[in-house]
């Protein structure tokens, strides 16, 4: 985790530079935010004041090579420094906002323009720089809007509600800020997103998916509990209309045997939050999937759960309803395909250990999953669905208990289990690659739309009988298809 003088520590020689051009560089928004809340520092923003554009741009290339990330907007960036360096500007509304910088704006004139009163908070570097290294934060924070007492008191709330009302965006933010850190909307703020249109203001537009998309990966893997967004669109009577698919969830019952938690909704969000708690993700990517996976996994429930709760088939119900959800929120292909198939066979794992099956019905689902899942996937799926049944609490269950031959098992325990068979199998990644490959029949039979349903056979045989000598299957082979050996 970074502090303040490790921030200041590599870039000192930039500062020292433009405080001498007569430059005021402030450190703002989400980066003070994060340093109050002792939250890991990833993005860096700092505002000059005083100066041009063309003076900043001359000072810090001679720091390295500097990428104009807008230079219309006043936003430039150092090669090797995850830094955005901008100068105070004006905005007219709309999505194509004719930019005005004013290097001469006073600092809470520019902190006013900011959409959270946390995000509304500056530290002047040049005062840092003058001061010794026992530096107090709180002492040193320009903070015009209350962000602070805001923090302390979990309190999110709008800086300047004109501000505010001409980005909707700044409504998804909103969404993602009550998961990401755990914090209420003040009545005020809440009235206001009740009612805001989420239309671009100036061109009556939608917001573009690809923004929104960007809120709710934010949303999903920054938060502990990003369940708390989507309750709070239901609070405020938003739900339905933004994402109607997670709404329907709402009233649809199930068995209490198998969900003492209550409807699909509750289900819902307790798995989502089980996901965002998981720690087995090899990768950022892989629980951004899993994650969406939980979101999207039981959206066939209220088309098919019948007057005894059962929910026979949702499964292959529910890829249809998630493709839909996706394509509002992103082009990705990969990615929707991915879900969908999570969807399509989230209910597989427990499935296979409870009939006890051979490990060759293992390694048929793996071929179904690929090339974009793996088992492990479905594994973590498995694992995030049965910890959304608290019956006690919102929250997922940190651990739960399945039945298995008539004892009850931790889960963590079958996950290990399927885990431990999966790598034996090594289909862990992927499906198991077939040993028999058309080259080595070529000797046998001439190239053609035989050879494509020989193998299809072999590869069959190879799984099934967990064959792993190509003489052997070449021999179950040769003799089913009546093959001679000598050319």
């Amino acid at each position: 985790m970074k502090n303040l003088l490790e921030i200041i520590k590599k870039i000192r020689p930039i500062l020292v530079m433009l405080i001498k051009k007569g430059a005021t560089p402030y450190l703002v928004g989400g980066v003070v935010r994060d340093l109050v809340l002792k939250k890991i520092i990833k993005d860096i923003d700092i505002e000059i004041h005083k100066i041009s554009i063309k003076e900043l741009e001359a000072i810090l290339k001679k720091f390295g090579h500097v990428r104009l990330i807008g230079k219309s907007f006043g936003v430039l960036h150092i090669d090797g420094y995850d830094i955005d360096w901008s100068l105070p500007r004006t905005d007219s509304i709309g999505r194509k906002p004719k930019v005005n910088i004013n290097p001469d704006m006073k600092i809470e004139d520019a902190l006013r323009r900011r959409d959270i009163t946390m995000n509304a908070m500056a530290i002047n570097l040049k005062e840092v720089l003058s001061l010794n290294k026992n530096i107090i934060l709180k002492n040193i924070i320009i903070d015009p809007f209350g962000g602070l007492k805001d923090i302390k008191e979990k309190k999110l709330r709008y800086v300047d509600k004109k501000f505010f009302g001409q980005d909707p965006l700044r409504f998804f933010r909103v969404m993602q800020f009550i998961g990401r850190f755990e914090m209420d909307p003040d009545k005020n703020l809440n009235l206001l997103c009740k009612k805001i249109n989420l239309k671009d203001f100036k061109n009556k537009k939608n917001i573009s998916r690809e923004r929104i998309f960007d809120e709710i990966k934010k949303l999903l893997l920054k938060s502990k509990s990003p369940s708390l967004g989507f309750r709070w669109l239901k609070e405020i009577n938003r739900l339905k209309e933004l994402f109607p698919e997670i709404y329907n969830l709402i009233g649809v019952n199930q068995k209490k045997h198998y969900h003492p938690e209550g409807d699909v909704f509750e289900h819902t969000m307790q798995a989502v939050d089980a996901a965002a708690n998981l720690e087995l993700y090899e990768n950022e990517n892989e629980k951004f999937l899993i994650m969406l996976g939980a979101l999207c996994h039981d959206f066939g429930k209220p088309y098919v759960t019948d007057e005894a709760f059962s929910c026979k088939g949702h499964e292959v119900a529910g890829v249809a309803v998630a493709k839909k959800f996706l394509k509002r929120i992103t082009n990705n292909k990969y990615l929707i395909d991915s879900v969908c198939k999570l969807v399509l066979y989230h209910t597989r794992i427990i499935d296979l250990i409870r009939s006890k099956t051979k490990l060759s019905a293992y390694k048929r689902l793996a071929l179904k999953l690929a090339p974009n899942l793996n088992l492990r996937h479905l594994g973590l799926m498995f694992l995030i669905d049965i910890r959304g049944r608290n019956s006690k609490s919102t929250k997922p269950l940190k651990r739960a208990f399945v039945k298995h031959e008539d004892i009850m098992l931790y889960d963590k325990d079958i996950y290990n289990k399927f885990l431990f068979n999966i790598k034996k199998a090594q289909i862990e990644y992927g499906p198991q690659k077939p040993i028999l490959m058309g080259r080595d029949l070529l000797k046998y039979i001439k190239q053609g739309p035989k050879i494509g349903e020989i193998l299809k056979y072999a590869y069959k045989v190879q799984i099934e009988k967990d064959i792993k000598d190509i003489d052997k299957l070449k021999e179950i082979i040769f003799r089913k298809f009546k093959i001679k050996k000598a050319v």
